[in-house]
């Protein structure tokens, strides 16, 4: 075995970055994500770092297609997952084999190849409308969708493998992330996109909700520290800034710094139904900060800035009718 990392969902937004991040800190990286007719990398097709990437074309639902990748590493950063709240409500199945079949495909490998250590990405969805403020790692689980439900499992079938195998896994557990690459499906550049895009009016679901959001590369050095944290074995840790700002003032935000007054119209179609919504997340960090160096480094207005700009200068990915998840 060498000393190669296998970051699974590679070529997605939080994954790609991640991988920069890694080989920027001279670590030989493998990317793992699903092959498609094309061979296309995503969002590593243009990176920089493309000749210092070894990339690995498969599908994480495949037990062989993980171990034969995960063989040339000791480590997997695991982040392959659907993550579409929408979708899950029209194909829960889909997540089960995705988001639970296919940590256990990486769960095993793992435990059969003696990995030296797996960092499996949760979500704060477990964690379902906040019963306190900020949300620790002791809040009940509370699985508001099929999309939660999956991660809720995977998180378990994770721990079983600690507590049963002596699997050397960790958990980080991110809030909303958001930065550049991410898809239009999600809020915050849903916001800029629309309101870049159309004329004074922009289409969102509920906006009387909160969130607590973490940039993109704040979350790429959460996962360095991790790492590097050997009192992290068998242990979650949430990774957010512990502040909550509702929708509608993220929307005041964001159209402030783009200049523009826009009308807000609700589409049914992208409201979740009540029981689904999860109305509230507030991060309490405080046990990840307490075993590592870890802190939040962008704030929510500077990455705006920086994503604003990014989607200015990107704006062939997106189009002012696609709504977040």
């Amino acid at each position: 075995m060498n000393n190669k990392i296998l970051v699974t969902g590679a070529f997605g937004f939080i994954g790609s970055h991640l991988v920069e991040t890694l080989v920027e800190q001279n670590m030989d990286v493998i990317a793992f994500d699903r092959y498609t007719s094309d061979s296309n990398y995503g969002w590593l097709e243009d990176s920089k770092y493309k000749n210092e990437i070894e990339f690995y074309l498969g599908d994480i639902r495949d037990y062989e297609s993980v171990f034969k990748a995960m063989n040339k590493c000791k480590v997997c950063l695991h982040l392959a997952a659907l993550i579409g709240i929408p979708y899950s409500y029209m194909s829960p199945l889909a997540y089960v084999r995705t988001n639970i079949d296919g940590t256990y495909n990486v769960l095993e490998s793992a435990k059969n190849l003696n990995l030296e250590q797996i960092i499996i990405t949760s979500t704060s969805e477990v964690y379902g409308s906040a019963k306190t403020i900020p949300i620790n790692e002791e809040h009940r689980f509370f699985a508001q969708s099929p999309y939660s439900a999956s991660k809720i499992a995977a998180d378990q079938l994770a721990i079983s493998y600690y507590n049963a195998f002596d699997t050397p896994i960790k958990i980080i557990r991110p809030f909303n992330t958001f930065g550049p690459r991410q898809s239009a499906r999600a809020i915050i550049p849903t916001i800029i996109s629309q309101s870049i895009n159309s004329k004074n009016v922009i289409k969102l679901g509920n906006t009387d909700v909160f969130r607590d959001f973490t940039y993109v590369t704040d979350l790429c050095n959460a996962y360095l520290y991790a790492m590097n944290c050997k009192k992290l074995y068998g242990e979650i840790f949430n990774v957010g800034n512990n502040k909550k700002i509702e929708i509608s003032e993220l929307i005041k935000e964001i159209t402030s710094k783009l200049n523009v007054h826009i009308e807000i119209l609700k589409d049914q179609k992208r409201i979740r139904k009540d029981r689904s919504e999860v109305k509230r997340l507030q991060a309490d960090n405080s046990k990840f900060m307490n075993f590592t160096e870890w802190k939040p480094l962008i704030s929510l207005s500077q990455g705006l800035d920086l994503t604003i700009d990014w989607i200015k200068n990107n704006k062939s990915h997106f189009n002012k009718d696609i709504y977040y998840v």
